[in-house]
């Protein structure tokens, strides 16, 4: 895995894009919010939302407008490996909006299930809902707070019923996903939101310096994790359901892929290969140090040359 130890830069180049922007893009809507500037691009077939730090743009969703349905980014898709081992979520927690793809899809999958979303920029859930088909129902809930604020209220008031089944993580900015919410105590937190047998997924990279420190310490709180990349993209999905080690290549997981097969087709999401493609190998240096509150991504991403 010698890519893992690039740099940064080459690590940031490959965020959730599958998608080159074209050159002859048209910017359909400009936005400059609290925390990015916020791009909406129309590239030929394609409708994208782009969030610009600094110097850099990068793609969070695209739709095909001639297929809405269907899933652009390769991590999406992978995102979804989470319903093999969760047949049917009652209560569902989406970190992250983008232009909603996920919740999206879950609520035409789940209409009776409960979806709350977490987006820390009220700006993305107005062009998710403008420009992207979002929209917020009696099933889905989108929540204007940091994830951590998030986090911490809900535990005040938890409950059995209240707690989540399935935990999709997929929070990112312009430059990659916050540090805050990339600690061992923000895993912990989430971890306490979980109901018995429930899910958590995160969407990171596969090539990062951080590719360690982020295993360690996502591992050190959910306990034995699947690895889910695809040469498709530079994205990664770590996959994990604390108390129990998950068997990606058992007969129930194979069936639930079967059942899932025909009901997954409208999104362009292969199901039925995805148990092999999840690896419990553990790739990483298992000696990295972990992420905590005090040590966070920062300190080493500084550390790289520009």
């Amino acid at each position: 895995m010698q890519m893992r130890n690039g740099p940064v830069l080459l690590m940031v180049s490959l965020v959730c894009c599958l998608v080159s922007t074209s050159a002859i893009a048209k910017v359909i809507h400009k936005e400059r919010s609290l925390y990015q500037t916020i791009l909406v691009n129309q590239e030929h077939k394609l409708l994208c939302l782009k969030f610009s730090v600094r110097r850099e743009q990068r793609n969070q969703t695209c739709i095909d407008r001639r297929d809405p349905k269907r899933m652009v980014f390769a991590y999406t898709r992978m995102m979804l490996a989470t319903l093999l081992f969760n047949e049917n979520p009652k209560r569902i927690l989406i970190v992250g909006l983008g232009g909603g793809t996920l919740p999206l899809a879950l609520n035409q999958m789940y209409p009776d299930s409960t979806i709350d979303v977490v987006e820390i920029d009220p700006a993305v859930v107005s062009v998710a809902r403008s420009h992207f088909n979002f929209s917020p129902t009696d099933k889905v809930t989108t929540h204007t707070l940091d994830a951590r604020v998030f986090t911490k209220r809900l535990k005040l008031s938890l409950t059995d019923e209240s707690r989540y089944n399935l935990i999709l993580l997929d929070a990112f900015n312009g430059e990659y996903i916050p540090e805050h919410l990339l600690t061992q105590e923000y895993f912990q937190e989430t971890a306490a939101l979980l109901a018995p047998g429930g899910i958590v997924a995160a969407n990171t990279f596969a090539i990062s310096k951080l590719y360690h420190h982020e295993s360690v310490t996502f591992e050190s709180v959910f306990g034995p994790l699947l690895n889910f990349t695809s040469p498709e993209t530079g994205n990664r999905v770590m996959i994990a359901a604390p108390g129990r080690r998950l068997d990606p290549m058992s007969e129930q997981v194979r069936q639930q892929a079967q059942r899932l097969a025909p009901q997954l087709q409208p999104y362009d999401v292969d199901i039925q290969s995805f148990p092999e493609q999840l690896s419990t190998n553990r790739d990483w240096d298992t000696e990295a140090k972990i992420l905590t509150d005090s040590y966070n991504p920062a300190n080493l991403l500084r550390r790289q040359k520009r």
